[in-house]
């Protein structure tokens, strides 16, 4: 067995990883990540973040089709199978994959396509898939092997109409109904998606309400549009069994409803894809969800050992994710950029998307925050009419006296765009931060930018 030595050796090459591996090979060391796929970017690439977004943009020039008066001079609308849209997001992973892999080349950095596990805290056993196994001794290891769907044992996955999130890519058709338990993030997406390629979509949550870690007005809007598209939602339900038949499923809940639909996407929560990395032999522990808890370094409980992305829990995000990866990297060998990820944008890409950065006004309330609101709707932007995407609006929540942001919250086309640029602002030290920036500010016209200024306009009425 072939003994190789690095200074850093980084589990998985999704978003953590990769951020963790460029930053270490910046910075002169010598560096290998370990893939358990055949290919690198991960789940990211792979079967979350890439794929179900392509999906989505492909699911939204459907729909903009299928409901634009002037294309009816083309033809009638048209219907769309799952498969074929499908086609669409397979296209842009083999760029993301081509790209990653040219990223990797150019900073020299070695790549094994095998399952890792630790035989120390400095050593990791690799079972390459062409060349057997080796082992893989570094000074610094970073685990950033990711998440996958939580999948309940008393629900067999193995039938063909049982689906989670990363198994859904492999629909080969295009069911007539479906049932989406859980109504987080991805529960939320996939309802999007489907319904507008025309299926019945029942959206189940256990929750009261839909994503209440968003601002009430925002979950408000998405709730009216996902209704309004079609899906059925139903609040504060659990299940307590699925039935399985050759023609569909039967959700049999625990308020004694039976829910009968062609398929059923379970996609109620995450768990981290730590199982048989060998940490029983680093005495490294992890939670019930298979996660591994970091201090403000990313540094765990074993000294030369970090974690970043999924596999630390909150916030599950690629972008949060890649940044994990830098800042472990960073404070491994103690360089700059290494302050811990805090604060993030939040990208959901429903049909219309939302982001929001900061506080929701629930929070301010309970915080006792004197702030005051200003909105700005995009039906009475000219960008907005001249698209055709006149569904949304900006919210900006400022400081009452001193003016200063406190939240960016956009549900709309194009919302996850937008809202960095109050982000920008945001960020800036002392009075910069200030809403007076937008009103002193001149945008392109016509833009969804300008509808900063409109926002900030009616918020800044409302104080003088």
């Amino acid at each position: 067995m072939t003994t190789r030595h690095y200074d850093v050796v980084v589990l998985g090459t999704g978003p953590a990883g990769e951020g963790a591996a460029m930053s270490a090979a910046k910075a002169g060391k010598k560096v290998a990540v370990i893939e358990a796929s055949s290919q690198v970017g991960g789940s990211c690439t792979h079967l979350g973040t890439i794929p179900s977004k392509a999906l989505r943009h492909a699911v939204k020039e459907i729909i903009a089709f299928n409901t634009n008066p002037m294309f009816r001079d083309i033809g009638e609308p048209r219907w769309f199978s799952f498969p074929k849209v499908l086609d669409r997001a397979n296209k842009v992973i083999d760029k993301q994959v081509m790209g990653r892999t040219e990223y990797y080349a150019r900073n020299r950095i070695d790549i094994y396509f095998g399952r890792g596990k630790f035989k120390d805290a400095n050593t990791i056993e690799v079972n390459t898939y062409e060349k057997g196994p080796e082992l893989l001794v570094a000074k610094k290891v970073v685990i950033a092997t990711g998440s996958r769907p939580y999948r309940p044992a008393n629900i067999d996955f193995s039938h063909p109409r049982i689906y989670c999130s990363d198994t859904i890519l492999s629909l080969s058709h295009t069911p007539r109904s479906l049932i989406i338990y859980g109504a987080g993030v991805i529960g939320c997406e996939y309802a999007s998606i489907f319904c507008g390629l025309g299926v019945r979509v029942e959206l189940i949550n256990p929750a009261k309400k839909l994503l209440s870690f968003l601002d009430d007005e925002i979950t408000d809007a998405l709730s009216y549009h996902l209704r309004d598209g079609g899906v059925l939602i139903r609040h504060n339900e659990t299940y307590d069994s699925v039935e399985t038949t050759e023609r569909g499923v039967v959700m049999h809940m625990a308020s004694g409803k039976k829910l009968r639909a062609d398929a059923l996407l379970f996609c109620n929560g995450r768990s981290g894809n730590t199982d048989n990395l060998g940490l029983e032999s680093i005495n490294l522990d992890v939670n019930s969800r298979g996660q591994l808890a970091v201090n403000d370094t990313y540094q765990t409980q074993v000294e030369n050992v970090y974690a970043a992305g999924d596999v630390i829990g909150w916030p599950s995000l690629a972008s949060a994710a890649y940044d994990q990866g830098r800042a472990a990297a960073a404070n491994m060998f103690g360089a700059p950029g290494g302050e811990f990820i805090s604060e993030v944008p939040t990208g959901i890409y429903t049909i219309p998307e939302i982001s929001s950065v900061g506080k929701t006004e629930a929070e301010l309330t309970a915080e006792k925050v004197p702030y005051e609101v200003g909105r700005a709707f995009f039906k009475n932007t000219a960008r907005a009419q001249i698209t055709g995407e006149a569904v949304g609006m900006l919210k900006i929540l400022f400081h009452r006296e001193s003016l200063e942001l406190l939240g960016i919250h956009c549900f709309g086309d194009q919302a996850s765009e937008i809202v960095h640029i109050g982000q920008a602002i945001m960020k800036q030290p002392g009075k910069q931060n200030t809403l007076k920036y937008f009103l002193n500010t001149t945008f392109n016209y016509p833009t969804m930018a300008e509808a900063y200024r409109v926002a900030a306009l009616n918020g800044f009425n409302r104080v003088f």
